[in-house]
């Protein structure tokens, strides 16, 4: 969710710079992924006073200014004041001005095309007059339309103090808040705001609305009938007529640009504004197109159509929530209006719909029609079921202040089901014992009241009065009666339906008192004997070690993945066997629907988004679990398969131009021995490889890795259509290894570590010849194999195809290292290297060259 930080001060004030209020709302469980500022960089300008402004003496519209601008080297190069030539014509001597010292960054229009062009500020002559920086017109600072003259300041600040240290610079702060499932109070800026105010015991300001009463013209005009009161408990609707569809004004369009959302007109804006505000959900239609002026909330029936706003014809599953008017469906409930109904143009009355829908309903349908809107995700989490009306006047007085309309008198407030709060017992002394702190009890109702929680302590006659002034309603009252336990009654306000039980609310005390608060304890008990770590967890410890050692940066990405991205992900080229994906139940978003098959998904997002940003020369990799069905009742889940598994890719240059070398890109080779030596790190040994030429879905070549019988994992260059699929704009390399297949084929045991041998070795060459498409790893294999003990290396040093060679064939020339703790005899030598021969022979059809 994105907040904006000058809409969040409409309603909270906090004494906090944005990096301190993006700390304090992770700490407290909003946690910020991003912050992103937005408005002019005034990096590198400052305050300068004009000293002197003479007439340029080759040009009757420039001056030639001595600028006073603090004497800063590190923004001028100088230590004197500076000549600035400058045409602006209101300049003079005295005049505090804004100055673009050398070196800033200013964004001017483009000659050409006006459009906004960063351009760097230099050391030049001007009709032969040395400039040293340039004193700025206030469009040209991005803090205005003005062109006409130099931004001329009202400061007395010293000469050399940035810019932005004496203006108020337009711009926003805009954060992009995790939002866990079990906070969707916060999914508003008015919910935020109230967390805010309440950990930096600031007032939280309210807008003021007027909530009119169940009654009214609105009443006498339409008329609201809900069937499925299963699906929709309440149904509020207010009534603005004679309003004018038009553009927004410029303060809503900045507060949803702000937070990226498109503004459409000033009805539809004021929704969206009313949703993010408060985080109710509204819809508008146009009165003239509601047959009959009458409401039906209902379920669909089987087959039933219906045309949304984006102008895509659904057929909806049986049991789907829809709006109806008296012939057809003019809304999905909780997801998307229908076109029949939009608001346009020519629209005049506006009817505004604010409902609460059962949120399993809302979810059921919207993963149904593949459909997540901002409506929908706060429907499906859970709305306060009290604040229908309140949102719906909101919404009601905005549009007729941006619209020019009249809001009808009254309300319509259809509430079959009644809302009963939660009342929780909370006792202080287990809240001290779960959190580890010793908070007073005044301390812990001061906290939940600030978030709209009521407290009174158990006692008859003080709790009776509590919940005749909180919530009148026979659950509370009934509450009320049982003061037979000691503690804190709490009634849970309606906008927190995650808060059902007392180890809830005593999470809210910890939460509000700050986690980093809680101190750290003097003893802790410690495990007599020591949790082994297993050895695939060492293995992979070590692995990660190597990798990081080898200039490799390592990834985290999220094992759930969209179904389309698991299907994709999960070919056999890649994971080895035909398999079928692991969707999860009930997901609350389309983007998490399914675990993922493999991690090939997360590097190339990741190499992707890098290389979008500049960022071409990648060593990346990542460990972590993958997912599959499976039919192995070895299992311990029955009918699905995890495993650990490590991936690695590479991409752009493996070197680096140097002043003895060229630059040289990546490629397949650079990520096989990187690969190899992990698995040589980790004992394993006799390693099969079987290459894949042919292109398949997710690589354009690859080579499988086996050893004693087991499949390790593969090595690839991942295929065009991968790479256009995620506009990757250099070719990926990439691996990924079976860690739990790595860790029962690595050798076990101590290392052991022998002194270097003070005899010679004997190096001998073998040219071989062999089938030109012969891969060569397997014979450097079975070379190792055949040598014995004796042979210490091998290594490919040649490769040879051309007229000295048999159409066919090629030739592969390989250095042998033998050795010994003794001096070596030719004849022991020669006997090893004929037995090699033979075997390279008899296995490969590979013979000596001539």
């Amino acid at each position: 969710m994105y907040l904006s930080l000058n809409w969040l001060k409409d309603y909270v004030q906090p004494d906090l710079s944005p990096e301190a209020l993006s700390d304090l709302l992770t700490m407290a469980g909003l946690e910020v992924d991003g912050m992103e500022v937005s408005g002019p960089s005034l990096d590198g300008v400052v305050v300068g006073r004009v000293l002197t402004a003479e007439q340029h003496p080759n040009a009757d519209r420039l001056r030639v200014c001595t600028v006073d601008i603090g004497g800063s080297p590190e923004a001028s190069g100088e230590s004197e004041p500076v000549q600035i030539v400058c045409g602006a014509p209101n300049v003079a001597a005295g005049q505090m001005v804004p100055v673009a010292t050398v070196g800033t960054v200013l964004m001017l229009p483009d000659r050409e095309t006006g459009e906004p062009t960063p351009v760097t500020i230099k050391k030049g002559k001007i009709r032969g007059e040395v400039s040293f920086g340039m004193i700025c017109a206030e469009d040209e600072l991005g803090l205005g339309d003005d062109h006409d003259g130099i931004l001329v300041l009202d400061t007395d600040a010293t000469p050399g103090t940035p810019l932005a240290e004496v203006i108020a610079l337009p711009g926003d702060i805009v954060y992009d808040i995790a939002l866990t499932p079990n906070r969707p109070d916060a999914a508003s800026h008015i919910g935020v705001a109230r967390d805010v105010a309440a950990l930096t015991d600031t007032v939280l300001t309210l807008p003021q609305v007027d909530t009119p009463e169940a009654s009214g013209e609105v009443n006498e005009r339409i008329t609201v009938e809900i069937e499925d009161t299963d699906g929709c408990a309440r149904y509020a609707a207010m009534l603005v007529t004679g309003v004018t569809v038009a553009p927004s004004p410029d303060w809503l369009r900045e507060r949803l640009e702000a937070i990226g959302v498109r503004p459409i007109n000033n009805v539809v804006d004021v929704t969206n504004f009313v949703l993010h505000e408060m985080g109710q959900p509204l819809h508008a239609f146009d009165l003239a197109h509601i047959a009959g002026d009458t409401i039906r909330v209902r379920a669909s029936r089987a087959g039933e159509k219906v045309t949304t706003l984006d102008d895509v014809e659904r057929e909806l599953p049986e049991g789907t929530l829809l709006i109806c008017d008296k012939e057809r469906p003019v809304a999905v409930a909780g997801v998307m209006g229908a076109a029949n109904s939009e608001v346009s143009d020519s629209t005049t009355d506006v009817l505004i719909e604010s409902a609460y829908f059962d949120p399993a309903r809302i979810r059921s349908a919207a993963k149904a029609l593949s459909m997540q809107t901002d409506a929908s995700y706060r429907f499906e989490r859970g709305v306060d079921p009290t604040a229908q009306v309140r949102a719906a006047s909101r919404a009601a007085a905005l549009i007729a202040e941006v619209g020019g309309g009249t809001v009808a008198s009254g309300a319509i407030d259809e509430n079959p089901v009644r809302f009963e709060p939660t009342v929780v017992t909370v006792r202080p002394e287990r809240a001290r014992m779960l959190i580890g702190a010793e908070i007073a009890d005044d301390e812990m109702i001061t906290l939940l009241q600030a978030i709209g929680f009521e407290v009174a302590e158990s006692g008859a006659d003080t709790l009776q009065a509590f919940a005749d002034g909180a919530f009148a309603s026979g659950h509370v009252a009934e509450a009320a009666s049982d003061a037979s336990g000691a503690g804190l009654r709490v009634v849970v306000p309606p906008f927190r339906p995650d808060v059902e039980r007392e180890v809830d609310v005593i999470e809210e005390i910890a939460r509000l008192w700050g986690y980093d608060n809680v101190p750290t304890p003097r003893t802790a008990p410690v495990a007599l004997v020591p949790t082994p770590e297993a050895p695939a967890e060492r293995l992979l410890a070590a692995a990660r070690t190597q990798l990081a050692a080898l200039g490799f940066r390592e990834l985290f990405t999220n094992s759930l993945v969209p179904s389309e991205t698991a299907e994709r992900y999960a070919g056999a080229d890649w994971t080895g066997q035909e398999t079928r994906t692991v969707e999860t139940l009930n997901p609350i978003s389309q983007e998490i629907a399914a675990m993922r098959p493999s991690l090939l998904h997360g590097l190339v997002n990741a190499a992707a988004y890098n290389q979008k940003r500049g960022a071409s020369d990648l060593r990346l990799f990542e460990s972590g679990h993958v997912y599959a069905r499976s039919t192995d009742a070895s299992q311990p889940v029955e009918g699905f398969a995890e495993h650990t598994a490590l991936a690695f890719a590479i991409s752009g240059l493996a070197q680096q131009q140097r002043w003895d070398a060229p630059t040289r890109a990546s490629d397949f080779y650079d990520l096989k021995g990187v690969v190899m030596a992990v698995l040589s790190a980790s004992g394993v040994t006799g390693i099969e490889e079987t290459p894949r030429r042919e292109p398949s879905g997710l690589t354009a070549y690859a080579l499988e890795l086996s050893a004693r019988g087991q499949r390790l994992g593969v090595i690839a260059r991942v295929s065009d259509a991968v790479a256009e699929a995620a506009d990757l704009a250099a070719p990926l390399f990439a691996a990924e290894l079976d860690w739990d297949a790595v860790a029962r084929v690595a050798a076990r045991g101590l290392t052991r570590y022998e002194a270097i041998s003070r005899f010679p070795t004997v190096d001998r060459d073998l040219a071989l010849v062999l089938d030109a498409e012969q891969p060569v790893g397997p014979l450097a294999e079975t070379i190792r194999r055949a040598g014995g003990p004796l042979l210490q290396d091998v290594r490919l040093f040649d490769l040879y195809t051309g007229d000295r060679i048999e159409a066919g064939k090629k030739s592969a020339a390989f250095t042998l290292v033998f050795g010994a703790d003794r001096t070596l005899r030719d004849k022991e030598v020669d006997g090893r290297v004929k037995k090699i021969v033979r075997t390279l022979e008899h296995q490969h059809g590979a013979t000596l060259r001539a």
